[in-house]
């Protein structure tokens, strides 16, 4: 383990110990600030120089994304409470990607799992795993019946990649003015939602699973 200075007087057992610090104070700068931090804010707070922090994150973004990861649980916890009781799926979904936005404007590291980089968002890493695992999460913690909608796995990971799109085009260009929180709401009711409902008249009226078997329909 790489000599340690600093860390107020109680230096860290392991290396484990020492990144899992970092991360902590990296996540509590954010809740306390709202806003983007550097390397050097995480060094200050915990008392040793930058290249101690170097040591376990390359980069920013490495450190940032560490800290996303680690606020996901809270983060899903904070939204079942607010999607709770809404078992209709547009009303579920609108409320969950409005209350998502207003978190990655209020702690930006999330939007991390909407982007490829802290600091510059590319488009491509909707696709990424981490990201997928995000919507996954999101929306197995909504009170709705999906198969009752005509929803199966597959038809779910989809639903989960458009609403990641979508996510993230508000994220990346929110426009100008952004929409007000009930303006998003309309918005996504009217074509967000359309598009949620369609599944049950897709699903019944596609040969492909119309003609399924009982058993290979779930029946």
């Amino acid at each position: 383990m790489a000599r340690r200075r600093g860390w107020g007087g109680s230096p860290p057992a392991d290396d484990e110990e020492a990144s899992q610090r970092i991360v902590a104070a990296a996540v509590d700068l954010i809740d306390r600030t709202g806003a983007e931090i550097s390397i050097a804010d995480v060094a200050q707070s915990l008392g040793v120089i930058r290249q101690t922090v170097y040591r376990y994150f390359p980069s920013a973004d490495a450190l940032m994304r560490a800290a996303a990861i680690a606020s996901v649980e809270g983060f899903l916890e904070r939204l079942t409470r607010q999607v709770a009781g809404l078992d209709d799926p547009v009303e579920a979904m609108t409320e969950g990607v409005v209350y998502t936005l207003a978190e990655v404007r209020r702690t930006p590291h999330l939007g991390i799992l909407l982007s490829s980089t802290y600091s510059n968002p590319h488009p491509e890493a909707i696709a990424s795993e981490e990201a997928w695992m995000f919507g996954m999460a999101m929306i197995k913690r909504f009170d709705v019946d999906w198969e009752e909608h005509g929803y199966d796995d597959d038809s779910l990971a989809e639903l989960v990649e458009y609403v990641l799109r979508t996510m993230q085009s508000f994220f990346v260009s929110p426009g100008t003015p952004p929409r007000s929180d009930d303006d998003l709401r309309r918005y996504l009711r009217r074509w967000m939602g359309t598009a949620i409902l369609a599944q049950r008249e897709w699903d019944s009226g596609n040969p492909a699973t119309r003609d399924r078997s009982p058993v290979e329909s779930g029946s």
